[in-house]
């Protein structure tokens, strides 16, 4: 039984043309390229993600410097 010779495939490509119409069958191979098509933007995006870098804080400012002890005294 093995598997099936091109004569096979060639019968089953003519029965499903005849079955769904090469219109229906367009469509559906348009649908599965914009899918697919799709699913590739989508995991090109998630990996740019991955990469790029932490957004930064702004409106804050450090100071790197020495604490001192100073006492003040009121008289």
């Amino acid at each position: 039984m093995g598997s099936f010779s091109i004569w096979h495939w060639l019968i089953v490509l003519i029965i499903v043309v005849l079955v769904f119409g090469t219109r229906k069958l367009r469509n559906l191979g348009n649908d599965l390229g914009g899918a697919v098509k799709g699913f590739k933007e989508g995991m090109k995006s998630a990996d740019e993600e991955e990469i790029s870098p932490p957004p930064q804080q702004t409106g804050g400012q450090t100071i790197e410097g020495e604490v001192k002890d100073k006492t003040h005294t009121k008289l």
